[in-house]
């Protein structure tokens, strides 16, 4: 089956991001998906998105946050949804 042009960006985008920033421990946050080992989720980052924050906004409210966390939480939860959808 033949990819489009946007499965390849999503794929190469997917590829060069740092998903070793996301990090899944038993018994931090219920094992969900964390940000460097730190107590905020690929979700709460994509939820405070959602709800209208900027990333700049988000790394004010959280300075421990970087700016190259964003790239592996969306490449995360595209990699996810991928996942999903293909089960």
């Amino acid at each position: 089956m033949a990819r489009s042009l946007r499965d390849n960006v999503s794929m190469a985008a997917t590829e060069k991001a740092d998903l070793s920033r996301i990090t899944t421990l038993p018994g931090q946050r219920s094992g969900q998906p964390c940000i460097r080992g730190l107590r905020v989720t690929v979700w709460d980052v994509l939820d405070m998105l959602a709800f209208g924050m900027t990333e700049d906004e988000i790394l004010h409210d959280y300075p421990y946050l970087e700016k190259a966390d964003f790239p592996a939480v969306y490449a995360y939860a595209s990699q996810t949804g991928r996942e999903r959808i293909s089960r």
